[in-house]
């Protein structure tokens, strides 16, 4: 295991504020219909490991398919921070690593995740 960290993000405008903390050494990449074309790299945690700092008023949901994700943008400049879920009977955050201040995306172990498939 790896060093937990707190790692600030944003949206791209800035509007959208938040903290995550994780022990962040590998990221998942999903083949999925919204994530492919996005460009995520992404982690989940527990909701008690992150913290929106500003913004949250900012946001727009978008669910497709099952609905199960709330997939979350910035209203404003559009970029998808992070979204919301549920999973084994707790909520999720999963973060899109490539907003993360000061995080080295081209030192992460990269796993394909294959979300066609749900």
């Amino acid at each position: 295991m790896g060093e937990m960290k707190t790692y600030s993000g944003s949206c791209h405008c800035g509007k959208i504020r938040f903290e995550v903390t994780a022990d962040i050494g590998k990221a998942s990449s999903c083949n999925c219909s919204i994530c492919g074309r996005t460009g995520w790299l992404m982690t989940s945690v527990l909701s008690d490991a992150f913290k929106v700092l500003s913004g949250a008023e900012a946001q727009v949901d978008y669910q497709f398919g099952s609905k199960t994700m709330h997939h979350l943008f910035c209203g404003t400049c559009g970029v998808r921070a992070f979204g919301t879920y549920a999973a084994d009977g707790q909520d999720k955050i999963v973060v899109n690593l490539r907003c993360l201040d000061g995080l080295d995306i081209d030192a992460l172990e990269i796993q394909k995740f294959d979300g066609k498939s749900y």
